[in-house]
């Protein structure tokens, strides 16, 4: 399984998979035909239909200029993923160069047919939680303990630049009020500002971690900087809760360090054996990956075991099963950033409530990890980030 550190990439919203990919698809394809003087791009499936209203013409923009030619193909389909780009490039009016190239969730690209599994540089050989746990209970290791064998020796640097740039985010966020101006067919206005001003007239913690949680999320949905955890569109909920730790002195910055690092041990193992992507298994893959990730951070955080750890994000992840991926319209905006605070709230729960428990339980973790993606596998593509099924064909 690859490091821990592939699971957090800092880039443009509002979608891992619709913009960071195929910007950084973009940039390849880009170098690699540096004596063009023309490119064209042809959008599929997914990333076609939700491009528009995901900002991914404006992330191309960026990379080739104003004058790239982008078509929206909505008629072509492939099953081997439903974020499919193809870049043309021209010399004098010639064709010299195309690829095709998938977006498959989290930042990550995979050209056609090729093993959807990591093929990053292997860090961990144990591919499930219950193989770490079995690793860490037989060498006597905390999960923190395990990652420190395995990683570089400035993973916890790395720790703290990726909770520098969540942080930056959320105060950005969350000193910004008004209509989200990226987005010109929904009037939907800022509310992290509003609910952080409510938070210090009450001091109530949820209200700061619903107001965190939204400041990113906004931010995310207007196109601003966020970090994937795991992706793009549910970049919120960590941040929501881990800002909110800090800020109310709960715990030191190594420490919420530390709780990053596990979950994302915790979101490799999704990556690694489902999905975090929301055109492939529905929201579950994204909202409910975040939530279960924080989970693990919190219980690492309050000290708890290795297995109760595996329990919390297991209950974070389970309760998710089923969730659509259903943006209304096609931005990430409806139903998208107030998931981002409830979920936010639904993982501090998670972790209460197995921190509070003995640890036992029937269903584990790897198994919510394989009924998720079977889940999203059964699921209509209606339902998977197509924007024409679920809340979104309620509102035209």
């Amino acid at each position: 399984m690859e490091s821990v550190r592939k699971i957090f990439q800092v880039g443009y919203g509002p979608s891992s998979s619709h913009t960071i990919g195929p910007t950084k698809a973009g940039m390849i394809f880009k170098e690699r035909n540096k004596d063009a003087d023309k490119f064209k791009v042809d959008l599929y499936g997914s990333i076609a239909l939700t491009g528009k209203g995901h900002l991914t013409d404006k992330a191309l923009f960026r990379v080739f200029g104003e004058d790239l030619e982008i078509k929206f193909d909505f008629d072509t389909h492939y099953d081997y993923n439903p974020n499919g780009l193809k870049f043309y490039a021209y010399k004098d009016g010639k064709l010299i160069d195309q690829w095709l190239i998938f977006s498959i969730g989290g930042g990550e690209l995979k050209e056609l047919g090729e093993e959807h599994a990591i093929d990053y540089k292997k860090v961990y050989d144990e591919t499930t939680f219950d193989d770490i746990l079995k690793y860490c209970h037989e060498n006597n290791l905390t999960l923190i303990e395990y990652i420190f064998k395995h990683e570089d020796q400035d993973i916890l640097d790395f720790a703290k630049q990726i909770l520098k740039a969540m942080f930056d985010s959320v105060e950005r966020g969350r000193n910004k009020e008004g209509k989200l101006s990226a987005q010109n067919k929904l009037f939907v206005k800022r509310k992290s500002k509003d609910y952080y001003e409510r938070y210090k007239k009450s001091g109530d913690f949820d209200v700061l971690v619903m107001s965190n949680a939204l400041a990113v999320a906004e931010e995310n949905a207007e196109g601003g900087t966020v970090v994937t955890a795991p992706t793009c569109g549910s970049s919120g909920v960590m941040p929501g809760v881990l800002k909110a730790y800090y800020d109310t002195k709960r715990f030191t910055l190594d420490e919420i360090a530390k709780g990053l690092l596990v979950a994302g041990l915790v979101g490799n193992l999704i990556k690694t054996n489902g999905s975090i992507s929301g055109a492939e298994v529905g929201c579950q893959g994204e909202i409910g990956s975040a939530c279960s990730m924080t989970a693990a951070a919190v219980l690492q955080l309050f000290g708890a075991s290795n297995d109760i750890i595996e329990y919390g994000a297991e209950i974070a992840l389970e309760h998710h099963l089923g969730l659509t991926c259903d943006p209304v319209l096609g931005y990430v905006l409806i139903p998208c950033i107030e998931r981002n605070a409830i979920a936010a709230l639904r993982a501090i729960d998670a972790a209460k409530y197995a921190h509070l428990s003995d640890g036992t339980h029937y269903i584990t973790f790897d198994m919510a990890v394989k009924s998720m993606t079977e889940t999203g596998k059964d699921l209509k593509d209606e339902y998977k980030e197509t924007g024409i099924g679920g809340l979104a064909k309620h509102i035209k």
